[in-house]
């Protein structure tokens, strides 16, 4: 059912960049045109899963997920999380007990090892997983919530895990080390950016509606831009883990030029990644990347 009434459910993760792109929205810091909106704060796996059932009018989605939701909705151009030579880390602990992680510049005695371990990782349906897939191939997994994932490969229930959030600046404090990045790697394969995650929108939704939703959503990226500080402090109680300092870094590596605005290179990256997956076998279905104009 499309909204009435002008109120209109927004997911997003519970996470620094999220609430930096929302902060002007949440706190009514920009003209919201007479619409309100019901702000949803779940993980991404969630969030995924909802969007599934199309429950939703926008929300947060992994890029992978998306192929799956294709029909439902479209696409927002802005509100990218985009990996430019970084992203999800797989991690092992140090020292690693049970066995040597080979020097990641052996690429083909790293696969084979990994191969032989235990990964967590934090959904099926993340662009993490699908892009470990894209690196790997098959491999044995278990799935745990995103922010358990350092404890599982801790507590020896995995080898190695699969880190998104702020996970990828506080791996190294935790007692674990690198294994590989996987946007780093997929930069190095492509020459594009690692498509992580998006905003979509419900499709059943009016044009002329849809257009202002796009627009304040931009308008809220933007004021959070300009008001830099401000935006990070409302975004801190999000940082897990993470003081003022480390938290503006990470925002600053996902809210960036391709979150304003997709652009060529941006969607050319989101076809690629969902492309590659589809001609591998790892998704299942056509993918058609739709955006809302």
């Amino acid at each position: 059912m499309v909204s009435e009434r002008g109120v209109f459910t927004l997911g997003h993760s519970p996470d620094p960049d999220d609430a930096f792109m929302f902060y002007a929205m949440a706190e009514h810091k920009i003209d919201l045109r007479g619409y309100r909106f019901e702000h949803r704060l779940e993980d991404i796996q969630t969030l995924n899963e909802r969007a599934l059932r199309g429950e939703l009018h926008i929300s947060a989605i992994s890029i992978h997920a998306y192929a799956y939701v294709s029909e439902r909705y479209a696409l927002l151009p802005c509100g990218a999380s985009m990996g430019d030579g970084y992203g999800p880390i797989l991690v092992g602990k140090i020292p690693n007990p049970n066995a040597q992680i080979p020097n990641p510049n052996q690429d083909v005695e790293l696969r084979a090892w990994l191969r032989g371990c235990v990964i967590a990782v934090p959904g099926k349906m993340t662009s993490a997983f699908l892009a470990l897939q894209l690196f790997l191939g098959k491999f044995d997994y278990v799935v745990v919530p995103f922010d358990q994932i350092f404890a599982t490969v801790k507590t020896g229930r995995a080898d190695a895990g699969l880190i998104i959030h702020e996970g990828q600046l506080t791996y190294g404090r935790s007692g674990f080390q690198k294994i590989v990045d996987l946007g780093e790697w997929w930069k190095s394969e492509t020459g594009l950016p690692l498509p992580l995650g998006g905003n979509v929108l419900r499709k059943d939704i009016p044009q002329t509606v849809q257009h202002d939703l796009l627009e304040i959503i931009r308008e809220s990226i933007d004021f959070g831009l300009a008001h830099r500080d401000d935006a990070v402090r409302h975004s801190l109680p999000y940082a897990r883990d993470m003081d003022a300092e480390l938290a503006a870094k990470f925002i600053g590596m996902y809210v960036n030029e391709f979150t304003r605005d997709y652009g060529e290179i941006g969607r050319a990256a989101i076809r690629k990644f969902l492309g590659a997956a589809r001609d591998k076998g790892y998704i299942d279905t056509p993918v058609e990347v739709e955006f809302v104009e």
